[in-house]
């Protein structure tokens, strides 16, 4: 038999509710819904929402939590059904049955209550694993499995548009789905010194404020905080976000932070925040290699549920060759041609590809070429470009001359052979040997992989 829920009991969850979640987390999800009825014959309980991407995110995230509400409440296990209904629907039904919203916790003041959600389409299993990231996926893994266990702190670093925010949010995912009673918190740096900021400027209520900004920081269980680069220089922020670490890390909580380079290259920042950055592990993601890039593709044409015929393999090649150090454009390329052929109607080739692309196809070569990648490694490691092309074998030149060799591999579109013919005519196997030696080196020496990046970047 269904019937109305109690004014009371449907209080009581949400405070129930309200206990488990941040303040942040229970406004945008669990405030805004609408009681509809229970029946108690099939355990469920049904409410209501008008918001399809609210009704997504409770369904994936917090169903867990929201049914343990309920069964504290009535004693008993219930399903939830969250059915879409209109706002006017809604408007109605509250009339005919009016609802008072629970009182919520207070340690967090309303100026402190904004967060980044996380991404529902970035988690481990849609993360594709190559020779470039599989570290950083690794100990992410870890982490989520057994947070502030093993590997407190996280830092994970690397280029834009790599994977490292993927990362951070898929383990903020992992942690709620195996723990949703965790409070799990996930901003920018940016977003943490423009709250310190806006508690410092009222002078009047500055202390309440500043008591309002560390509860939001240091009563989580896991601190997610993106792009920590952004705190450089900003001393105030700096001391802040050192007395929020410690906090967190003496009372086991995880924290996971992420930056574009290395702790090390963070030469602004304060030394004691630099060390605790580096107590435990640092993972680097570099850019992905050939194949990876062609898996990510192919991962993304069965999302958007797509034929893989030999049309579709011939363009996913064609834009993993050309598009090789940022994987948010290399979807970006994807999705646009996926697009244009259902707006147009038309089959995706590569002449339509290459139609649609031409930005991508007359940009994204940098005319870089052998020549230009010699030039480059010569003058980073002071030497002649004819002592680069010479049979000369002391190191000085042979190893700037396989780090070339290798960088020409990676940046450019010419063989073996051809390589090989442009370094005074070296076999295509001393190429390859060159290659897979430098990609070796990279995996197990940091200074070797810093320099290669900043080569890259200049070359580009």
């Amino acid at each position: 038999m269904k019937k109305k829920i109690e004014e009371k009991k449907w209080a009581d969850i949400l405070a129930e509710i309200s206990t488990n979640v941040t303040e942040v987390s229970y406004r945008t999800w669990f405030a805004p819904l609408f009681p509809l009825e229970i029946d108690e014959d099939a355990a469920v309980i049904y409410v209501a929402s008008s918001n399809d991407f609210l009704i997504e995110v409770l369904k994936n995230r917090y169903i867990s939590v929201f049914e343990r509400a309920v069964e504290t409440v009535y004693g008993k296990k219930y399903k939830i059904i969250i059915k879409n209904k209109t706002e006017e629907e809604i408007e109605r039904a509250i009339k005919g049955n009016e609802i008072k919203e629970a009182p919520i916790k207070k340690e967090h003041e309303e100026e402190f209550r904004e967060e980044y959600f996380l991404n529902p389409r970035y988690n481990f299993d849609n993360f594709i694993v190559g020779n470039n990231n599989n570290y950083a996926h690794a100990v992410a893994l870890a982490v989520a499995e057994s947070p502030a266990e093993v590997y407190n702190p996280l830092f994970i670093h690397g280029g834009s548009g790599l994977g490292k925010t993927h990362l951070m949010h898929a383990i903020g995912h992992y942690i709620l789905e195996h723990n949703p009673s965790k409070k799990v918190l996930y901003v920018s740096s940016e977003m943490f010194t423009s709250e310190l900021i806006k508690a410092l400027q009222d002078g009047k209520n500055k202390n309440a404020k500043m008591r309002a900004f560390n509860n939001k920081y240091r009563n989580v269980d896991v601190l997610l905080i993106d792009d920590i680069q952004f705190i450089e220089g900003k001393d105030a922020t700096q001391t802040e976000f050192f007395h929020t670490f410690n906090t967190l890390y003496d009372f086991k909580k995880q924290i996971v932070i992420s930056s574009d380079r290395h702790p090390s290259k963070l030469t602004d920042l304060d030394e004691r925040l630099r060390s605790r950055f580096q107590w435990n592990i640092v993972a680097d993601i570099q850019p992905p290699d050939f194949e990876t890039r062609v898996a990510i593709l192919r991962n993304k044409t069965e999302q958007e549920k797509v034929e893989i015929d030999d049309d579709v393999l011939e363009v996913i090649d064609l834009i993993a060759e050309k598009v090789k150090f940022n994987i948010r454009e290399l979807e970006s390329a994807l999705t646009r041609i996926i697009s244009y052929s259902k707006i147009f109607n038309e089959k995706i080739t590569v002449k339509f590809a290459r139609k649609n692309l031409n930005d991508i196809f007359s940009t994204s070569d940098f005319n870089i070429t052998c020549e230009s990648i010699k030039k480059e490694v010569c003058k980073k490691y002071n030497i002649k470009i004819s002592d680069m092309e010479s049979a000369k074998r002391k190191r000085e030149f042979s190893y700037p001359r396989q780090i070339a060799m290798y960088l020409c591999r990676e940046l450019t579109d010419s063989s073996l052979p051809k390589i090989g013919e442009s370094f005074g005519g070296r076999d295509h196997t001393t190429v390859l040997h060159a290659y897979e030696k430098i990609s070796n080196e990279i995996k197990v020496n940091s200074v070797l992989a810093d320099e290669i990046k900043q080569l890259k970047t200049d070359i580009q």
